[in-house]
C-alpha cells in the first residue's frame, strides 16, 4: 500500500503543476488579446466616410500641387553643359596627373 500512496502523491504534484501551467497560458492569451484589440474604439460608417473624403481631398491637393511644381521646374533655366574644349583640357590635366603618379611608382 505504501507504493500506491506514493503514486497518488506524484499524481497530485503533477496535477498542481498542470494547473499552474494552465494559469500561465490563460494569462498569456489574455495579454495577447489585449494587444491585438484597438481598445474598443469603433467608428461609425459616417465617421469612416468623413475620414475617407478628407484624405481624398488631401491627396487631390497634393497631386495638384505637384503638377504646379512640375510646371515651374519646366520653366527653370536649362542645366549648363561643359564645352568640348573644356572637357579636353580637364582630360589632359588628368592624364598629366596620372603620368606623374605612374612615374613616382617606377622611381620607388
Amino acid at each position: 500500500m505504501g507504493n500506491l500512496s506514493g503514486v497518488v502523491e506524484d499524481l497530485k504534484k503533477e496535477l498542481k503543476r498542470a494547473q499552474h501551467d494552465v494559469q500561465r497560458f490563460t494569462a498569456a492569451l489574455a495579454a495577447l488579446e489585449n494587444l491585438s484589440s484597438n481598445g474598443g474604439r469603433a467608428l461609425s460608417a459616417s465617421a469612416r466616410k468623413k475620414i475617407s473624403m478628407a484624405q481624398k481631398k488631401r491627396w487631390a491637393q497634393t497631386r495638384n500641387g505637384s503638377q504646379a511644381a512640375a510646371k515651374t521646374a519646366a520653366s527653370a533655366p536649362v542645366k549648363r553643359t561643359m564645352s568640348a574644349s573644356a572637357r579636353r583640357k580637364i582630360a589632359a590635366a588628368q592624364r598629366k596627373r596620372w603620368a606623374q603618379v605612374k612615374a613616382g611608382k617606377k622611381a620607388a
